[in-house]
């Protein structure tokens, strides 16, 4: 796509480093992203930041700008996409006690970080089925089912979780499994393999490392070499291509004529040609005896 026609850049970035001013920099963050007329999700923790913004170039740059300024942002590493659209529909600056739940209060990403390998590192290993000391390489997906059910890493590790704070508990019970091989936790961004790498070195895993910059950074990086569709996101673009490109862009009906959201086309009740979630016949109630 032209420039011309991809008027909205879309960033994605986190950071894990010891924040003791949230609450003070919360109204900051809010001025500076409505001032440039951005749109997206701030969260500000204890541990960190992690943000997801859209807007056209200028607004970004200033943005950036202004956030790397302050010296603990920067070297702030960020993922960019383009849209012909606003993939948010509203800016919100956020507090949280972690901006990434996990539940493990003694994993704290901004005292150490876990090995990181880059994706073209990954990629190398993958081509050969092995790491660069011969060990069997195995993808693992720290995402929940759903987002995995979108696109993954040919092959990869998937327990099916829920939600990220099951991680540490699932993966304990696979332990014996993973003995001898070399694990790369992988997820959108970076911010849930990071966790994931460490809490995992942290209870005597070895040879892990987490994809530097998650699914995002790969594709920007190799394109979707061993990766099987496309990666979801969240905001209204629901998933992008390894060429970070929407997946999916709305349709319509052909049983109600009602628009369907990218989003509402994963639902098990749309299927194109006949039927969405909009009309989808409700499910028939249960007799009760």
């Amino acid at each position: 796509m032209s420039a011309a026609a991809t008027p909205y850049v879309n960033i994605a970035a986190y950071k894990f480093v010891a924040l003791d001013d949230t609450a003070e920099k919360k109204p900051q963050f809010l001025e500076i992203c409505q001032q440039l007329q951005l749109k997206g999700t701030i969260l500000l923790s204890p541990e960190g930041i992690n943000l997801f913004l859209a807007g056209p170039r200028e607004a970004i740059d200033g943005f950036l700008g202004w956030l790397r300024a302050d010296p603990r942002f920067a070297d702030l590493e960020v993922k960019e996409s383009l849209s012909e659209t606003q993939p948010f529909g509203r800016m919100l600056v956020k507090l949280k006690a972690e901006i990434i739940t996990m539940k493990r209060p003694q994993i704290r990403p901004a005292q150490g970080r876990a090995p990181a390998v880059d994706a073209r590192t990954v990629k190398r290993w993958l081509d050969a089925g092995v790491d660069d000391a011969g060990r069997p390489v195995v993808m693992m997906d720290t995402r929940n089912a759903f987002e995995v059910d979108v696109g993954s890493f040919a092959g990869t590790i998937d327990y099916r979780i829920e939600k990220f704070s099951e991680f540490p508990d699932v993966v304990a019970q696979h332990r014996d499994e993973l003995a001898g091989k070399t694990i790369v936790t992988f997820c959108t961004g970076g911010i849930r393999c990071e966790k994931a790498a460490i809490h995992m070195q942290n209870t005597g895993f070895e040879h892990v490392y987490q994809l530097e910059g998650g699914i995002l950074k790969y594709f920007e990086e190799v394109g979707g070499a061993h990766y099987d569709g496309d990666c979801f996101v969240f905001d209204q673009r629901t998933a992008l291509t390894p060429a970070l490109q929407p997946a999916t862009q709305t349709a319509r009906c052909a049983g109600c004529g009602a628009e369907v959201t990218p989003r509402q086309q994963l639902s098990p009740d749309y299927l194109a040609g006949s039927r969405c979630p909009h009309c989808a016949p409700e499910p028939a109630a249960t007799p009760i005896a």
